[in-house]
């Protein structure tokens, strides 16, 4: 039985394919993003790259409930998840990423990167009257 929490029993990956039937899985994992990618998400601007420190553009996006944390020693940001563990930007009913086309490079890389590279924690879609 796949655990999220436990990477040792997860799938090894084999293709997009894999995707199509899961039950986005993935995107119940806590995530971490850079600045470049809060910027691809349009959740901070250039203008306020260039005009405020970091930490005060982290203490706007915890206000704004976009992020959890700042860790300044890695530079990264973690991303809010929902009360059910699902990330702040994947669609409870279709469980599709409402920003995948500007997704974090973490999620754009997932699974080659991660807990365990190469595996992935696959959870089937559950088909009603099947």
């Amino acid at each position: 039985m796949i655990d999220i929490d436990r990477p040792s029993t997860w799938r090894k990956f084999s293709s997009d394919e894999a995707c199509r039937s899961c039950n986005a899985s993935c995107c119940t994992m806590p995530v971490e993003v850079t600045l470049s990618d809060l910027i691809r998400l349009n959740l901070v601007s250039e203008d306020e790259v260039q005009n405020l420190t970091v930490r005060k553009i982290a203490k706007r996006l915890v206000k704004e409930k976009w992020i959890t944390s700042y860790r300044e020693a890695t530079g990264l940001f973690m991303l809010t998840q929902k009360a059910n563990r699902d990330c702040i930007f994947l669609d409870s009913k279709t469980r599709l990423c409402t920003s995948y086309s500007t997704r974090p490079d973490v999620c754009r890389q997932f699974p080659a990167i991660g807990p365990r590279p190469g595996y992935c924690p696959l959870i089937l879609k559950k088909v009603f009257g099947s």
